[in-house]
């Protein structure tokens, strides 16, 4: 394997300047106007080593020895269903594999509910019931809660706001900061369900599919996965942004090269048709039920057969791998032979789809 680096393909473009005066809906977007946002205006108030961890959940040690991992997250999904699930389900699950990525057992969740005037019961009602699902099935309790409502078109239905707790091993060390070279790359199924499923509900594709969002718990595949090995580096749900940006993400924090195999990459054919009819790149589409690994080389087959017999991990594929060079850069070899740069999104793709 070469430390040197690849040939790109085509000239390497400066981002465009993210500074603005106001919010715009690409602070939310997962890419680099987010990132920004949260270097220069949330980090430097509230930082401290949890934080500055970066990882999807903050941990934080016991003075028995113990640790807990805890994540929260606020929900504001356009439209409020979609084919496989609402924001119910989104919220739960969401924060169920925000807690997992760090290799928690997560067993809390709190739910805070911002309702606008005039909001059918109904769907309240049935939100609340795929909650109770999700919960149930991700083996987690919802114990407190808060609800407010706004006047009507302050909040476009419903908004939802979790906050998760799990105990944690103090003994594992997973996190985006411990990829190493020689790593393997490994993803737990298609790629771009749930974003392309949203854009179905919004109406916005043109044509219909069959295809429904991946949300899911993630929490017991990861245990299924820390069962065979004690050497999984990396856990990462790839939200917002997609693959692309939680791979970069993580290239940065380990300081290492990410390089993916187009040919691995798993994507359904009406992503794929999508995603070509509408000019985008499956690696930024949304994902709500898939995890990214990132393991030692010798443990990575094992780890793949394990998630392979689990539920939600059945199309899992290994796409890549972890080397010294290029330092904090994600590439891609196509199956043209050559080599290009995928890089962080300046702002928003898809809005409002988590």
């Amino acid at each position: 394997m070469t430390n040197k680096l690849p040939s790109l393909e085509g000239p390497i473009c400066p981002l465009p300047q993210t500074h603005t005066e106001k919010i715009v809906l690409g602070h939310g977007s997962g890419g680099k106007m987010m990132n920004d946002l949260i270097r220069e205006t949330f980090l430097p108030p509230f930082d401290n080593p949890a934080l500055s961890a970066g990882n999807d959940a903050g941990v934080v040690q016991l003075d028995d020895g113990k640790a807990l991992a805890i994540s929260t997250d606020a929900h504001v999904v356009s439209p409020l269903f979609f084919p496989g699930g609402d924001i119910g389900t989104l919220a739960v699950c969401g924060t169920v594999n925000d807690v997992a990525m760090v290799g928690a057992k997560p067993l809390y969740l709190s739910a805070s509910f911002i309702l606008e005037e005039g909001l059918e019961i109904t769907k309240l009602e049935t939100v609340v019931q795929s909650m109770k699902s999700a919960a149930e099935e991700a083996g987690v309790a919802i114990i407190c809660g808060d609800t407010k409502v706004v006047a009507h078109g302050e909040a476009d239905g419903m908004y939802i706001s979790t906050t998760g707790v799990g105990l944690l091993d103090p003994n594992l060390k997973i996190g985006g900061g411990e990829a190493k070279p020689g790593d393997q790359v490994i993803i737990s199924g298609t790629i771009g369900d749930h974003g392309i499923a949203v854009l179905e509900a919004r109406g916005e594709l043109g044509f219909q599919t069959t295809l429904n969002s991946d949300i899911a718990p993630l929490n017991h595949l990861v245990s299924k996965m820390l069962e065979v090995s004690d050497n999984i580096h990396v856990l990462r749900d790839p939200t917002r942004g997609g693959v692309a940006s939680a791979l970069n993400e993580i290239s940065k924090q380990s300081g290492v090269g990410i390089i993916l195999d187009e040919g691995s990459l798993p994507i359904k054919p009406a992503v794929a048709a999508a995603c070509e009819m509408l000019g985008f790149d499956p690696l930024y589409i949304a994902n709500e039920g898939k995890l990214l690994t990132i393991i030692s080389q010798p443990d990575a087959e094992k780890v793949l057969k394990a998630m392979r017999k689990a539920r939600y991990g059945e199309e899992a594929a290994i796409i890549g791998t972890v080397e010294e060079s290029p330092s904090g850069r994600l590439l891609i070899k196509t199956g043209l032979g050559s080599t290009r740069i995928v890089d962080v999104l300046a702002g928003e793709m898809l809005p409002r789809i988590c």
